[in-house]
């Protein structure tokens, strides 16, 4: 049996795949021809469509690194017996570690001042005054992993006040975090003053974050964006930030990725901006890896994988 690896993996989980398959890498030329004998794809970026699926004529697997499956055709996969998985849960400390340092970054202006130092010219540190986070409320949407982490962190490092809204989850989830539960965005937003970002893109989630949200918002709140940026209307978001409504926003996503200086988002200055990195990591790279290969495995043993999707 092949297992491909259509996209660059840490060499942990080709290691374990190999022990068990034949291992085609995605620097080796084989890879064009993965839709004749690819038993299994190990996937991260590259998109996956009814055509796709059509042509594999031996594929049982896919398993897609990370959470997000909306580049892969579910209903076609499904359609053609192919199990798709991912690995939910494997980077939510690296990206609520990220989202943090983006609050914490644009709340004391740290990427501004690294730039005026860098220029070579004088800085005036009076003219890059930022604001503290201790005891601030902090809103969070989505109550998952990641959301669960980036609450603990508010609230154990800054004693952060915590209102929490995500209407899929049950009224009596995080009982050991205190927070409040928000019942709308109405409710919620007006009483932020950091607003953290932790749901995926579906059809319900895309542009939630648009005008009249960010109208709501308290002047002078900040906006965390760690999830997808298709969920913020970014045009909107432009006027909110350079009107001086919001004081800063932290985005590691965007509607178009990579971001480049096209987007007008880039040139604010009270913008923190990074490449869809929050998971990022060296840990978080090896142990998606062996959860990617193992799941591939598992499946082409005929056991069922433990993040199945379709």
């Amino acid at each position: 049996m092949k297992i491909y690896a259509l996209d660059q993996f840490d060499e942990a989980g080709l290691a374990l795949a190999a022990q068990r398959v034949e291992i085609v890498r995605w620097d080796d030329p084989r890879r064009r021809n993965w839709h004749e004998d690819a038993d299994g794809l190990m996937v991260r970026l590259t998109p996956l469509t009814a055509e796709d699926f059509a042509r594999a004529r031996k594929l049982r697997a896919v398993c897609k690194q990370g959470v997000g499956v909306e580049s892969i055709d579910l209903v076609a996969a499904t359609a053609r017996g192919i199990t798709v998985c991912n690995t939910p849960g494997v980077n939510s400390e690296a990206v609520a570690e990220l989202a943090l340092v983006l609050g914490l970054s644009v709340g004391r202006r740290v990427a501004e001042m690294d730039r005026a130092v860098r220029s070579g010219n004088r800085v005036l540190r009076e003219n890059y005054l930022g604001v503290e986070s201790w005891g601030r409320t902090v809103g969070i949407i989505g109550m998952g992993n990641i959301g669960t982490k980036v609450a603990r962190k508010w609230h154990g490092a800054f004693s952060s006040r915590l209102i929490a809204y995500d209407p899929y989850v049950p009224a009596g989830h995080w009982p050991d975090i205190p927070h409040t539960r928000a019942a709308s965005l109405e409710e919620m937003l007006p009483q932020l003053d950091l607003l953290t970002l932790h749901l995926p893109l579906t059809a319900g989630s895309r542009g939630m974050i648009g005008a009249h949200a960010l109208s709501l918002m308290k002047p002078g709140a900040i906006l965390v964006n760690a999830a997808r940026g298709g969920i913020v209307d970014e045009a909107a978001l432009y006027k909110a930030l350079s009107s001086g409504h919001l004081f800063g926003a932290g985005l590691d996503v965007f509607a178009v990725e990579p971001p480049t200086t096209d987007n007008p988002l880039v040139s604010l200055p009270n913008v923190v901006s990074t490449p869809h990195a929050a998971g990022g990591t060296l840990d978080t790279q090896r142990n998606s890896s062996l959860a990617v290969a193992g799941q591939l495995l598992d499946v082409l043993d005929g056991k069922e994988p433990w993040a199945r999707v379709a």
